[in-house]
């Protein structure tokens, strides 16, 4: 019994076999259920007969017409089948003798209306009188058994539902009972070892001491305490080394960043400062003008950092995604290379729900990390197309999906595709990691990206990314799906914050 895989085969066994008896039981309780529905079924089909019977009686005897007379027979014809055919339902609910009363009586009847249609046009009130008698009493047997017959299906359902009750509760008892078992001999021993494994993990090394007998758990707290011996020589090496390289790769990235809006800003400054009043208005004008594109630069470089710092509220709205695309272009115009072309296949009528700033955050990182990867030429492509529900993102040879690409209803994959350098595969796995760029130093913050994703995620999305150095680079932008219920041409534009 010094193994948690036994313990935890037989706890199982127990509950499965618990599981299956009640399921086996509650199956036949079923099943008798349902042969009492099927024989109600045959008691109402009789009791409608005789109300027919006796609707086309009163017919007959007010019009005297063939085709009553017909109808009057054949629902006759009817009752007697069910009768005979049915019996056992019948004698179920009503006994076989009233049973068997009830079929001579439906002959009976079926013989006075024979001799009343068959005689003169003005029968004896007698027949006539008798004729309703019968039809009377076997309507009010029809309804004496089909009473009967709900009554015995209630208390049957009744039985039914106590005895799915007290098996739902004694399943539930044996459950946890088990569960309360396996916990004291299996959780327990494992909790342990993740209180120490939790402590390790926030940087206090301690040795794990037995806790179990069981072999599992002994196997790994000896490989366990083996790592941690290792991780006593090197800890110190490897957290020293980790916070060099982020420290470096955030620093080499915004400090580069933020000194060429800086520097610029200073140039301008100090021609206007040289110039004073004797500056060429124009001039003045374009200085001033620099100053404050550089300084929004600065400001958009340090909002970046902020909002990978903090969770801010989105709003969402359903946005066409063919004008959302087009004006985010609208924004990188003046920085495409002559020689680059940049091109758009996005159906009309695909829409998605989201903040359209946040959206267009993503879109716009991705266009421009396009752009710098093509350099003086190439072409950057926009790509948009419906997925089937449930499909994950698309398979490729060299793809990584970040977050949860399948979903259970429709998703829009956006495509930003280029034919630059590529990402060595070395970085793909990690190209959404924060501060990690493959720009040049100054160039980039490597924030970009895992914004761009934490966007996304928020939208019910989610990123991915394939390429091959020397070919070109694809990122799938993945998002839900959104009939488009606003009228075409644009999207909605708020005033700016």
């Amino acid at each position: 019994m010094h193994s948690l895989r036994r313990k935890i085969t037989l706890g199982y066994y127990a509950l499965a076999t618990l599981t299956v008896g009640l399921s086996v039981f509650a199956f036949f309780e079923l099943r008798l259920i349902g042969d009492k529905v099927v024989a109600g079924g045959h008691i109402a089909e009789f009791f409608d007969a005789t109300l027919e019977i006796r609707r086309f009686e009163k017919n007959i005897f007010l019009y005297r017409q063939a085709e009553d007379l017909a109808e009057n027979r054949a629902y006759i014809r009817q009752a007697q089948a069910l009768l005979q055919n049915h019996r056992a339902a019948f004698v179920t609910f009503a006994g076989a003798r009233q049973t068997d009363a009830l079929a001579r009586s439906l002959r009976r009847y079926a013989a006075l209306m024979e001799t009343y249609t068959a005689g003169d046009p003005a029968p004896a009130a007698d027949l006539e009188n008798e004729i309703r008698q019968i039809g009377k009493a076997l309507v009010n047997a029809a309804e004496a058994i089909a009473r009967a017959e709900r009554t015995g299906l209630q208390a049957s359902l009744d039985r039914h539902r106590q005895v799915l009750a007290g098996s739902i509760v004694f399943l539930a008892l044996a459950a946890v009972a088990i569960g309360l078992l396996v916990s004291r001999r299996v959780a327990r021993p494992l909790q342990r070892l993740e209180e120490d494994m939790a402590a390790v993990a926030s940087g206090r090394l301690t040795r794990l001491q037995p806790v179990s007998p069981d072999r599992e758990i002994a196997s790994l707290t000896q490989a366990f305490n083996q790592v941690m011996r290792e991780l006593e020589l090197r800890q110190q090496q490897l957290l020293r080394a980790e916070k060099l390289a982020s420290l470096g790769t955030l620093l080499s990235g915004v400090a580069h960043e933020l000194n060429n809006p800086l520097s610029n800003i200073s140039s301008s400054c100090q021609i206007l400062l040289e110039e004073g009043g004797a500056a060429d208005p124009a001039l003045r004008d374009e200085l001033l003008a620099e100053i404050d594109a550089q300084t929004l630069r600065a400001r958009n470089i340090v909002r970046s950092l902020l909002d990978f710092a903090r969770d801010r509220e989105i709003r969402r709205e359903i946005l066409p995604l063919a004008p959302l695309i087009e004006e985010t272009l609208r924004f990188v115009k003046g920085q495409v290379p002559s020689r680059v072309a940049v091109t758009v296949d996005i159906p009309a009528d695909l829409c998605v729900t989201g903040d359209r700033q946040r959206l267009q955050q993503v879109f716009l990182n991705l266009i421009r990390n396009a752009l710098e990867a093509v350099d003086a030429a190439g072409h950057v492509a926009l790509v948009a197309r419906l997925r089937p529900a449930g499909r994950a993102a698309p398979d490729g040879k060299n793809l990584f999906a970040f977050g949860h690409c399948a979903s259970s209803g429709k998703m829009v994959d956006i495509e930003v595709r280029d034919d630059g350098h590529g990402i060595p595969a070395d970085l793909l796995p990690r190209i959404l990691d924060p501060f990690l760029t493959t720009k040049e130093v100054g160039k980039g913050s490597g924030l970009g990206l895992f914004i761009a994703f934490e966007i996304v995620e928020e939208h019910g999305g989610c990123i991915a990314v394939e390429s091959e150095p020397g070919t070109g680079t694809v990122f799938h932008v993945c998002l839900p799906a959104q009939e488009n219920t606003r009228p075409q041409g644009g999207i909605e534009r708020p005033e700016d914050a």
